[in-house]
């Protein structure tokens, strides 16, 4: 039953996505504690799978991303300044490269590296998101400035990838000092862009495509398919093809926001990485 609804009732109904909405299933802040659950599950098993954590702690955590991207693009369209937004994403990128570099250099995981950094590709959905809308301002009101600066905008997060691949090249050289690895890595990492951030393209579009079809929630699911799908094809012995399961939470997701958890998130994400990155150092 869906808070006083019978299945019967319920699926009786008309339009059950606005029955969704006044009874719903998930909110927000319910969407982002069962995402958050998940996450820690599934760096559970990033950092202890050579203690033989199991492998279905990664498997329920694939829809995590996905997820947490549904929700940024929701976030992005009904928030309030978008300027601060991004700001504050960049900066917990910046924070998370460098938290990475101090942690590791005072502790080692096995082969397992210190590289977790979603805020990089929540930041790139985000410039995406806001150079889309200037490029559809532009065409509605025939604003020709606004439509080259928000396409300029959009090619921004591919052409920065241009120097990370010459100072890739460049790390690749030999004769190169641990000092100047450290340096040349730091900036590769500084600059978001598609090629460097967790998630890569495919989440970051994503972002931009949940944000498209906002309006539409089977579209965004049908996208979330199809993604999955490409994801499976492209790499068939990964299980990050099973984010498509995050179409159920997506579907019973009620549009309403439910308590703020952004500060908790911002706090939590880097600190069970550390605690559990620092755990597995210290037991292995």
């Amino acid at each position: 039953m869906v808070k006083g609804y019978t299945i019967k009732e319920f699926c009786k109904e008309d339009r059950p996505r606005e029955k969704l909405k006044k009874y719903g299933a998930f909110s927000l802040s319910d969407k982002e504690i069962l995402a958050i659950l998940l996450m820690f599950l599934d760096h559970i098993y990033e950092m202890f799978g050579a203690f033989g954590a199991p492998m279905w702690l990664t498997m329920l955590g694939r829809i995590v991303f996905p997820l947490f991207m549904f929700l940024a693009a929701d976030s992005f369209y009904y928030t309030h300044n978008r300027k601060a937004y991004l700001k504050r994403l960049l900066f917990m990128t910046w924070f998370m490269i460098i938290g990475n570099m101090i942690v590791s250099q005072f502790f080692t995981n096995g082969q397992v590296g210190l590289a977790n950094n979603a805020f990089g590709a929540f930041f790139l959905a985000g410039v995406s998101i806001c150079a889309w809308d200037l490029m559809v301002e532009g065409v509605k009101e025939k604003k020709v400035c606004s439509f080259w600066k928000g396409l300029g905008l959009f090619l921004l997060p591919i052409l920065m990838a241009l120097p990370t691949l010459f100072l890739s090249g460049y790390l690749a050289s030999e004769n190169i000092s641990p000092l100047m690895v450290q340096i040349i890595a730091f900036f590769i990492m500084a600059i978001p862009n598609i090629l460097v951030v967790e998630g890569g393209d495919v989440m970051v579009y994503l972002g931009l495509l949940f944000y498209l079809f906002r309006r539409h929630r089977i579209a965004q699911m049908v996208t979330l398919t199809l993604v999955s799908l490409f994801v499976y094809l492209t790499d068939p012995t990964s299980v990050q093809w099973m984010m498509v399961f995050a179409v159920i939470p997506m579907y019973f997701y009620n549009d309403e926001k439910g308590r703020g958890m952004k500060l908790f998130f911002y706090i939590f994400y880097p600190a069970h990485i550390y605690f559990l990155y620092i755990l597995a150092s210290l037991l292995g």
